[in-house]
């Protein structure tokens, strides 16, 4: 395999400033690695991150290491602190992997140890077409950070590979985010109508307080002119105090039953209102954790979606890793038919077996308490089956004593969250069953 050195990128004369051009394997000569002229075995040793073209580090620092990895060792080395935002991170590890100082070291030895398991895969490619074969297996199987270091530094990788392997990862990017902005855009809705919601609940208990509050202040101020009043008239006229006495306070409880009367009726009215209010309030606070339980089922599928892209392994590994699935039996019930080799597949990935009934579009009903007899866990969508379906299911789960999921829609990332909470709740009876023994 031929090794080229990278030649500068080109430069646009813009009169007294140039630009340089943005970086791209297209626009640039690629090169895999810049070896030292010294090296007795250039071709017989994988390469090191700092020897990589400058055009590979964007791609190699946001594919194949965590954030938190990264940021141990860029602190480690004294290269950010604790405040840096996550894109001060990404560009500081950029600006490290092309340098083979100690943090270049730290950082492509975080990158072998991460990757190991994959790195001694690729290790048995002997030629290009094998180095390719396996990536594309690898790209199959949603298994992209590790295959695309280990490929990358491998002995064997051609600048046709690297281009290859440069534009799908490139792409991949950008089809997780098309992927993702819908979740995100539904996650921010319901973060925005839980702010209402409590900005709604305090104004209530603010007018609340305020009424109380001038109810007593009103009752004060009619004590005290009732005083008042009588001292003025004990006042004015000493010697018919008792008779002036007497007419007072008939006319003052003419005048207080007039009062009280007006206050009962009052005090009604705010006691309806309060109760109105109290009404909405818990309204509004089934309304929040309905939201609050929404949101967490969000970000509980999103992270489960970004982890089957971004993650070392696909969700159904990570799954298997905890060995809470082998022979498990499901039964999906509804969902859309297109959907359902994705989900066979997944499950079959993560040692579970899956069965399917449409819910009685066109299978019969009479099918379905056989196939739950079968089953071990029955989940269904439920954006898309019928009520009578789910009417059936419950009642035949609680006859078979079968557990029932309901999942949130019929998507992919609904189905990898519940296989994930399947999987840490077995494995939880499982590490518990000993220690009960």
């Amino acid at each position: 395999m031929k090794h080229r050195f990278a030649a500068p990128a080109p430069a646009f004369n813009l009169g007294k400033r140039a630009m340089t051009a943005p970086l791209s394997l297209v626009s640039a000569p690629l090169v895999l690695v810049e070896r030292p002229k010294d090296d007795p075995n250039p071709t017989q040793r994988r390469a090191k991150i700092w020897e990589l073209s400058r055009y590979l580090h964007c791609s190699v620092i946001g594919t194949c290491l965590s954030t938190a990895e990264l940021r141990h060792i860029l602190t480690k080395s004294d290269f950010i602190t604790d405040g840096a935002s996550d894109h001060e991170l990404h560009g500081k590890g950029v600006t490290v992997a092309g340098q083979s100082d100690v943090a270049g070291k730290l950082l492509h030895k975080a990158l072998d140890k991460r990757h190991r398991q994959v790195i001694s895969q690729f290790a048995k490619a002997k030629n290009a077409a094998e180095l390719g074969a396996l990536w594309r297996e690898s790209v199959a199987h949603g298994e992209i950070p590790g295959a695309y270091w280990a490929a990358l530094t491998h002995p064997e990788a051609s600048d046709e590979l690297v281009r290859t392997m440069f534009g799908e990862v490139h792409m991949l990017s950008h089809l997780v985010g098309a992927a993702n902005r819908a979740d995100i855009r539904r996650l921010r809705e319901l973060e925005a109508e839980n702010a209402t919601l409590q900005e709604k609940l305090r104004r209530q208990q603010v007018q609340l307080r305020e009424g109380i509050t001038a109810r007593d202040a009103q009752i004060r101020d009619l004590n005290l002119l009732l005083a008042r009043r009588i001292a003025d008239d004990i006042a004015t006229e000493p010697s018919n105090a008792g008779s002036i006495e007497g007419t007072a306070l008939t006319k003052l409880v003419a005048d207080l039953e007039r009062r009280l009367s007006a206050e009962c009726r009052r005090r009604s009215a705010v006691e309806a209102r309060l109760e109105r209010l109290t009404e909405d309030a818990r309204r509004d606070r089934e309304a929040r954790a309905a939201a609050d339980a929404r949101e967490a089922a969000l970000r509980e599928e999103l992270d489960a979606l970004e982890a089957s892209i971004t993650a070392p392994a696909s969700v159904s590994d990570a799954i298997d890793s905890r060995s809470g699935l082998d022979g498990v039996a499901f039964l999906y019930v509804g969902g859309r038919p297109h959907q359902h080799t994705h989900l066979r597949e997944l499950s079959n990935r993560a040692g579970a077996d899956i069965f399917f009934h449409d819910g009685g579009i066109e299978e019969r009903h009479g099918l379905l308490a056989g196939l739950v007899n079968r089953a071990d866990i029955v989940m269904f969508p439920v954006d898309c089956v019928s009520h009578e379906a789910v009417a059936a299911i419950k009642r035949l789960c609680r006859h078979a004593a079968k557990p029932f999921m309901p999942l949130r829609s019929s998507g992919i990332s609904s189905f990898l969250a519940a296989l994930d909470r399947v999987a840490v709740a077995r494995s939880g009876e499982e590490a518990a069953a000993p220690a009960s023994a």
